[in-house]
């Protein structure tokens, strides 16, 4: 029984965790209509700190920039800065990228959220509503605040050597991988490229429905399931596209680095981890390329999805 209510609160705090983390996600995108919206802001150009002085009736948002609020605000949201409450926030307080601070009389009435920095009350006990949640996670703050600084670095990486190593090591973690798939379970893989080339657009759009409505699923599942029921699907979801995306992803690359070996070597010097190691290093720099890796991880996630799903003898999803 106690090992049972401990594997409850496990699957607790990851929902709450998970819950605050897709919020956030979230809020990115409104932030960009609402931005700034009903605030009173005092801030100068190339000014790096933003001064809240009234806005209990508003969401203040931040991009790259402090937020210092001194008298009332209904929540904060701040992306590669710090917030610092000298008054009352009535709501949430949450940054990626940077710190919050709560001065010594400071009022926080909803959770405190960080990814990326530290919570720093000056109080010993700091003036906050009963029952309110704090995740933090103080890892790669400069990394984060860089990030979120400059999201364009995202699409567009720069090229180092750090950024290679990476690649190789990547190329050599998916051989490994292909090339022990196609050893235990040739079939499949085999099987699994021929519905792809049979059937390529079908198979793209039935993982892409698949994937959003996976996505919808486990979002509606943290709002309106019991905690540790949510957790529980959340974390199957995960795992499920994580094995599908590995499993797609193998018979991709076997399948790609078959036609260009067919294409451009002779018939003698043809062979299956030829055909494997071209199709990592093909794989490998298509999620490479600034911008367009996005659109070949999309189409790549779909493709490994709707594969599992055409995991049939039958070959009625052909028709549909």
């Amino acid at each position: 029984m106690n090992n049972f209510f401990k594997t409850t609160n496990i699957f607790a705090h990851f929902q709450i965790s998970f819950r605050y983390s897709l919020r956030g996600f979230i809020y990115i995108f409104l932030a960009a209509a609402t931005l700034y919206a009903q605030t009173t802001i005092t801030s100068q150009p190339g000014n790096e700190t933003i001064v809240i002085e009234e806005a209990r009736d508003s969401e203040v948002f931040s991009f790259g920039k402090n937020v210092v609020v001194k008298q009332r605000a209904k929540g904060v949201l701040a992306f590669g800065g710090d917030i610092i409450i000298e008054g009352m926030v009535d709501g949430d307080v949450a940054t990626i990228g940077g710190s919050i601070i709560q001065k010594e009389n400071a009022f926080i009435g909803g959770d405190v959220i960080i990814f990326g920095g530290t919570y720093r009350p000056e109080s010993k006990n700091p003036l906050r509503n009963a029952g309110k949640e704090t995740v933090m996670y103080a890892g790669y703050e400069e990394e984060l605040r860089n990030l979120t600084q400059n999201p364009s670095q995202l699409f567009s990486p720069t090229f180092s050597w750090a950024f290679l190593a990476q690649r190789l090591l990547s190329i050599l973690f998916w051989f490994i991988i292909t090339l022990t798939f196609t050893t235990l379970a040739p079939g499949a893989v085999s099987r699994a490229i021929v519905r792809f080339q049979l059937s390529t657009l079908k198979v793209i759009a039935l993982g892409f429905l698949v994937f959003l409505v996976t996505t919808f699923g486990v979002v509606a599942s943290l709002s309106f399931l019991p905690n540790y029921v949510s957790a529980i699907v959340s974390l199957m979801a995960f795992i499920l596209l994580m094995l599908g995306y590995v499993f797609g992803r193998v018979a991709l690359q076997v399948s790609i680095g078959k036609q260009l070996q067919k294409r451009f070597f002779s018939e003698n010097k043809q062979s299956e981890t030829l055909a494997i190691l071209i199709g990592v290093f093909v794989w490998t720099i298509f999620l490479s390329i600034p911008y367009f890796w996005v659109f070949a991880l999309l189409i790549l996630m779909s493709s490994s999805i709707g594969l599992i799903f055409t995991a049939r003898t039958t070959t009625g999803w052909q028709k549909l």
